[in-house]
């Protein structure tokens, strides 16, 4: 039987500081580990929160930017409380109503969506 893990999605980002300060700073993710071949070329990080990894990348070609990842969330209120009080000065989503269930979406500086949903 063929069975799978689960899958890491990859951004693509192109500025260290604003992928630290959305990632990190707003929505809380931390830092797994960090890869570069050398200190001048591009950076290749993993980042977790609660089960969830995403991969960010520098290199050309890992990625595409505007990629939408859709994310399954518990207490999808909760996470948009938290992220209203931080005050991120290029967002402050809020929670849309859809027919099966909630959204809460928002939008990395380089154009990557996370949709969290909760049915």
């Amino acid at each position: 039987m063929i069975s799978f893990e689960k899958s890491i999605p990859i951004f693509r980002m192109f500025d260290e500081r604003k992928a630290r300060e959305f990632y990190l700073g707003f929505l809380g993710f931390s830092v797994e580990f960090e890869h570069r071949f050398e200190p001048d070329l591009p950076l290749y990080m993993g980042i977790s929160r609660n089960g969830l990894q995403i991969h960010l990348s520098e290199h050309h070609g890992d990625a595409c930017p505007g990629a939408t990842l859709f994310v399954p969330v518990h207490n999808i209120e909760l996470l948009r409380d938290e992220l209203k009080q931080k005050h991120y000065g290029y967002g402050r989503p809020d929670i849309v109503q859809q027919d099966w269930g909630k959204i809460l979406e928002v939008c990395d500086p380089f154009g990557n969506r996370i949709r969290f949903c909760e049915e």
